[in-house]
């Protein structure tokens, strides 16, 4: 038989230790570490501060939404307000008024969510500035019932069951009031019509149109009496 090798037998050599230009390396990278963290921080919080100041100097600009003075006729009451002149009539009702029944939809008036009645007017109230209303008569949702009594078109909508989320049915009625005060309106084909720019994505539509001829109807008979 032939004797093993000798190399087959030898122990294995052990990790050497590290040199003194590993353990020099080791510690450079600890402080490189710390030192990049450290002017991270210092450089972070100077952005901080350089936008700080610049908006600080950007608000200080004549003309840059400076709070104005508006008067607002809402529903019977007045109201007078400081604003940012680009606040929405939209959202001076819903925020600063805190009258949330009209709601805000697409912002961008397509839906007709936030329909408002302005003298009478139907409007979408996210595409007018609040300050183009100043001493405007406005009227939301909740301010078409009377002596706690609810408007023909509000009951219309309830026995015609013509909602089903919600949503949009403050601004499907406020719609409809200016419907019945333009008195262009006559069948249900020019109801659907002019009632158009107001969406439900429910798709309740028959009931809506169902309920708003039923007080047109009603509206032509009392003014025949």
């Amino acid at each position: 038989m032939s004797r093993p090798s000798s190399e087959s037998h030898s122990p294995v050599s052990p990790p050497s230790s590290p040199t003194t230009d590993d353990k020099s390396t080791n510690v450079n990278r600890r402080e490189f570490i710390q030192h990049t963290a450290i002017g991270g921080a210092i450089l972070a919080t100077w952005a901080d501060t350089q936008m700080t100041h610049a908006q600080d100097k950007e608000s200080d600009r004549p003309g840059q939404s400076q709070a104005v003075e508006v008067k607002l006729r809402l529903n019977g009451q007045n109201h007078e307000l400081r604003l940012d002149p680009r606040m929405t009539l939209l959202d001076a009702i819903r925020h600063q008024l805190h009258l949330t029944g009209t709601k805000k939809g697409c912002d961008h008036g397509q839906c007709g969510s936030c329909t408002v009645l302005v003298n009478g007017k139907r409007i979408n109230s996210c595409l007018t500035l609040a300050v183009m209303q100043d001493g405007a008569e406005i009227t939301t949702i909740e301010g078409l019932e009377h002596d706690q009594k609810l408007h023909p078109l509000q009951q219309a909508f309830v026995e015609h069951d013509a909602f089903q989320c919600g949503y949009c049915t403050p601004g499907q009625i406020c719609s409809a009031a200016g419907l019945l005060t333009e008195g262009r309106a006559k069948t249900t084909d020019e109801i659907r019509e002019l009632m158009s720019g107001n969406i439900c994505r429910c798709g309740a539509y028959p009931n809506i149109v169902a309920a708003i001829h039923e007080v047109l109807q009603s509206a032509h008979a009392g003014g025949r009496e």
